[in-house]
């Protein structure tokens, strides 16, 4: 047994406990684009799950507040995507993640979700990471493509010491040049060891950054080799976008996966994922 994994603390979000040695799957569509799409593709995660034997909690953003252009779209506002969010928690009974990226929008978003998430360029902003400590909710943190993996353990402090002490790390590449994102897999044995639970983001970590003039690009067709390795190194669980037509998505088509492809990708991360459980 790998040393870091005695240190793991694994947190409970509603029915669902991460870091218990299951893998989780964090996923739905980028951006809240409408409610019938947050509907169907949740209730077609939640029913793949089921069938998996994994444990979901659907995701989706009310506020894409770091597009690459001011014309990008954002969302429907913080009142409309709370709503369409609490109607997907009532209909599936799933449990909710989405991004906060002001501490005005902490308290509000805390009575619907049950994970806050950090976004990458902002796991370094103090005053939003202890608001979400102080509210109780678990914190996602994704980490900085900037960040070296080691110091997220002073992000997880800015957490912990305002309250909550349900902290999950999510891994999403690093910066290679300017545009371009990498995946150093080493990150996800020294997140591990800080003795938090960490997910590995599928889709964000091909993204090319502004690579589309204007818009993100990205490379999806390596996302199946990169979930596996994740898979073989050792994580907690998975983030992934996914939409039914990601040509057509409003945010981040070129990274997610579609819906139809979805259930391969997960058979694939579940054998290597029991095999090194095994190991």
């Amino acid at each position: 047994m790998e040393p870091f994994q005695a240190l793991q603390k694994p947190i409970q979000v509603g029915d669902i406990t991460i870091g218990d040695g299951s893998l989780v799957l964090i996923a739905g569509p980028c951006a809240i684009e409408s409610e019938d799409l947050c509907l169907s593709v949740g209730e077609r995660l939640a029913t793949l799950c089921r069938e998996l034997g994994m444990q979901y909690i659907f995701k989706s953003s009310f506020d894409k507040a770091n597009r690459t252009s001011v014309k990008s779209f954002r969302g429907h506002g913080l009142d409309n995507g709370l709503e369409v969010l609490s109607k997907v928690k009532r209909e599936l009974g799933v449990p909710l993640l989405t991004d906060v990226h002001e501490t005005g929008h902490v308290e509000a978003v805390s009575e619907v979700v049950d994970i806050l998430q950090i976004p990458a360029f902002l796991c370094r902003q103090t005053d939003l990471l202890t608001e979400c400590g102080r509210v109780g909710r678990a914190v996602n943190i994704k980490k900085g493509q900037f960040l070296a993996p080691e110091d997220m353990k002073y992000a997880a402090e800015k957490v912990t010491e305002s309250g909550t002490k349900n902290v999950i790390f999510t891994e999403r590449g690093a910066l290679f040049g300017y545009r371009d994102l990498v995946v150093d897999m080493r990150s996800l044995v020294t997140m591990r060891s800080l003795g938090y639970p960490v997910i590995f983001d599928g889709t964000h970590s091909v993204q090319n950054m502004g690579g589309a003039g204007g818009a993100t690009a990205g490379q999806p067709t390596f996302i199946p080799a990169q979930v596996r390795a994740a898979a073989a190194v050792g994580i907690d669980g998975l983030f992934i976008e996914t939409h039914p037509e990601p040509d057509h998505a409003l945010s981040d088509g070129s990274t997610m996966v579609p819906l139809e492809h979805l259930p391969k990708i997960l058979e694939m991360a579940l054998a290597v994922h029991t095999t090194h459980q095994k190991a």
